[in-house]
Parts: structure tokens; C-alpha cells; sequence
């Protein structure tokens, strides 16, 4: 498969993670507490999680490998999914300070530092797709 034709899995990848950053921008922004906010933030953490998982199965083809298949960037993998079950319980516990902190390193490292790094790194679909 040439860097111009996305994997499957690269590309279920990216429409989740497309909503994911849609929404997870409003949802930082919005007024918190809102039944939107409440429901939002359920697809939001459902979706995060799902997309964290879904990432690990993806090769990495850029830089160090570890076991032939993981990169550095699965480590914003394994952030999402620690990130998303620690804002959930956070929030159900009451505790809006850890779920407020679980969610932003969610949003900085699973979609803005990810999504720099799938950009910004040559070799990688998106950066081929946006720049070549």
C-alpha cells in the first residue's frame, strides 16, 4: 500500500479522531455542566478511547521501533487511554479538578501533540497527504 492510500485502520483511525477534535475543541471552550457539555463529553471520552486503543494496532513507520511494531508515539496512545477512565471516575467521584486536568492532557497530548507529530513528521501519511 503506497503513502497515498491510508491503511484501513488508518483510516477508521482518522474519522474518529476527526469528531474527536472537533469536538473536544468546543467542548474546552463550551460553558461546563451543560446537558450538551454532559453528553458531549460522553462521545468525546468514548470516541478518545476507542481512537487510543485503535492507534496501538497502527505500525509505526517513522523513527525508533520497539518490538518491530510501537513507536514513540504510541505513548500519547497509552496517555489516552489512561487519560479518558481517570477523567471518567474523576467526574463521578465529584472531583472536577482531576477531571478538568485528565481531560486537557486528553486534548494536548491525544490530538494536539499526536496530530502535530502525524503532520509534522515526514514519512507519515498525513504529512504526505498535506504537503507532498
Amino acid at each position: 500500500m503506497d503513502m497515498h492510500t491510508p491503511s484501513p485502520i488508518v483510516f477508521l483511525h482518522l474519522l474518529v479522531v476527526l469528531p474527536c477534535f472537533l469536538l473536544g475543541t468546543y467542548l474546552l471552550f463550551a460553558k461546563k455542566g451543560s446537558t450538551f457539555h454532559l453528553l458531549g463529553g460522553k462521545v468525546y471520552m468514548v470516541l478518545m478511547f476507542f481512537t487510543g486503543g485503535l492507534t496501538l494496532y497502527i505500525p509505526a513507520e517513522v523513527g525508533v521501533r520497539v518490538l518491530n511494531h510501537f513507536g514513540l508515539l504510541h505513548l500519547l496512545s497509552l496517555l489516552t487511554l489512561w487519560a479518558v477512565p481517570r477523567a471518567w471516575f474523576a467526574i463521578k467521584r465529584g472531583n472536577v479538578k482531576t477531571h478538568k486536568r485528565a481531560m486537557i492532557l486528553l486534548y494536548v497530548g491525544g490530538i494536539l501533540l499526536a496530530g502535530g507529530f502525524a503532520i509534522l513528521a515526514k514519512g507519515r501519511y498525513l504529512n504526505t497527504l498535506l504537503f507532498n
